[in-house]
């Protein structure tokens, strides 16, 4: 099991305050219930607007509308993560692309509940911005997306999330989320000279947003007097999940220790470029893997008391695993941190299997000793691969979960 740490911290700074802002003068602090829970519900590859001068382009996007009432019609959660790939940005027009954003928070808006995005690599493309995705958000108070970091290269959805406990100290925060820009996709409204293609993004969380976090991390714990326990979320998933999955020593993805569906195989994680072409170059495609995520999986496994990392992009995946080794072909060793898929919840994007969303769910107690509870709700109304992210979890025996395709 990780060790949690009270205090580590090893950089003061007086007076410092790195709170959610509120441009609205609306209360929208994020905060334990009464009973001493905070549930995050986290939908994965929405994909709106795909096809949509066909017939089914349109019905797909209300086939997904129906699986966001029918996740929030059996869960309550605190706060929904959008947690990439919201539109399928090369199907769309300039002159509409964000406004798929109002079709995809209107059953958040009747419900009154916050949100929270990160983007993914469908989220930029030669007619869809970034930026303008935000722009969109930040129109409603129940937004909570924002940019922390605004270099040219850093992607837009970094930032990080304050939860504080349901009593005791108002000032401090029983939970950090983060929450981070994996970019990919293509660069808006940009066309290479030499083809006229658009002009593909790198696909990794960039060095400057690794700075920023580790760098705001110190700070935080400066201010709070201790690493407060966090959750972590990113589109695109770091290469250990590749490694994990594809490791042949008995360990890999097992249906009754890792329940999951397992379909995407071999997954696609951050630097992986097939069918973008060599983005640090701009030659020919490639479909290799050099690296590219080996600072950001390194500030991951540096933050003392984070407990989890969500992320989506392979549809076909909806397992955790419990990172504490040195898997094969990395140089880094894990320390216990769990990675998490989710469920696929669009109707746009491949793949067919039973849509739904992944819940997880702490207890102020719970986040104190680093475990999370977590499942899948189908939009059938069942839930699926329920576990508890502990010290055991890879040892303990759950039940297997249905590979059940629409």
């Amino acid at each position: 099991m990780r060790f949690f740490s009270a205090a580590s911290c090893t950089l003061t700074i007086a007076n410092t305050v790195f709170a959610a802002p509120s441009k609205y003068g609306l209360n929208r602090t994020l905060r334990f219930t009464d009973n001493g829970t905070f549930q995050l519900a986290v939908f994965n590859d929405l994909h709106y607007g795909e096809a949509e001068n066909l017939v089914w382009g349109p019905q797909q996007d209300v086939n997904t509308t129906r699986v966001t009432n029918s996740v929030l019609d059996n869960e309550h959660p605190q706060l929904v993560v959008l947690n990439g790939d919201l539109i399928t940005g090369e199907n769309t027009y300039k002159h509409n692309s964000t406004d798929y954003i109002n079709e995809i928070v209107q059953p958040l808006l009747e419900r009154d509940l916050l949100w929270a995005s990160t983007y993914g690599n469908h989220d930029s493309d030669f007619n869809l911005s970034r930026h303008h995705i935000l722009k969109r958000e930040q129109t409603w108070p129940n937004a909570l997306t924002r940019q922390d970091v605004s270099t040219s290269t850093s992607g837009v959805s970094n930032y990080w999330l304050p939860v504080y406990p349901s009593s005791g100290n108002p000032d401090t925060p029983a939970l950090l989320l983060w929450f981070f820009d994996p970019r990919g996709g293509n660069y808006y409204q940009q066309t290479s000279a030499t083809t006229g293609n658009s002009v593909p993004q790198p696909n990794w969380v960039d060095q400057t947003a690794v700075d920023w976090f580790t760098s705001t991390r110190t700070h935080l714990c400066s201010q709070y007097g201790r690493d407060v326990p966090s959750l972590a979320f990113v589109h695109i998933p770091v290469n250990a999940m590749l490694a994990f999955q594809q490791s042949n020593n008995d360990t890999g993805v097992r249906p009754h220790y890792e329940p999951g569906i397992n379909d995407d195989d071999p997954l696609a994680q951050q630097g992986y470029t097939e069918g973008q072409g060599d983005v640090t170059s701009g030659s020919t495609p490639v479909s290799t893997y050099n690296g590219e995520d080996v600072p950001f999986m390194q500030a991951l496994l540096d933050t003392p008391n984070l407990i989890a990392v969500f992320s989506g992009h392979d549809h076909g995946d909806d397992w955790c695993f419990k990172w504490d080794s040195q898997l094969p072909g990395m140089s880094l060793k894990g320390n216990g941190l769990d990675l998490c898929f989710g469920r696929h919840s669009g109707y746009g994007g491949y793949g067919s299997w039973v849509r739904g969303s992944r819940q997880i769910l702490v207890t102020e107690e719970m986040v104190k000793g680093g475990v999370v509870e977590t499942w899948v709700r189908l939009e059938t109304g069942a839930t699926s691969g329920s576990v508890v992210l502990n010290g055991t979890y890879g040892t303990d025996y759950y039940p297997a979960v249905p590979d059940v395709q629409e």
